[in-house]
């Protein structure tokens, strides 16, 4: 009967290891999803501040008079891509941050 009790008691101290280890694995995933949160919205920056500097740019260009029948440079087909692109991020953005309410 010893060595059954023996055998139990080893098994109730390898359930509580794995428990503890479970608790630091948690803590960790934990603090990786909110290392990578952080960059997510360190990265929702950099995009919002592109977006806009695209859109001063488009502003400016806009500003000046072409002839009507040239064909458009591959800069100004860039720049009406990344018009376009930074206006659906700026709206796309403001949608996923507009308060909800509840």
């Amino acid at each position: 009967m010893k060595a059954l009790q023996a055998r139990k008691q080893l098994l109730v101290l390898e359930s509580e290891l794995n428990r503890a280890q479970l608790i630091r694995d948690l803590a960790d995933a934990a603090a990786g999803v909110r290392k990578l949160k952080d960059g997510a919205k360190s990265l929702s920056s950099i995009g919002s501040t592109a977006a806009s500097l695209v859109s001063a740019l488009l502003a400016f260009r806009r500003g000046t008079v072409k002839d009507a029948s040239s064909k458009p440079s591959r800069l100004e087909t860039f720049l009406k891509a990344a018009g376009l692109i930074s206006s659906l991020w700026l709206a796309l953005r403001s949608r996923t941050q507009a308060p909800k309410s509840g």
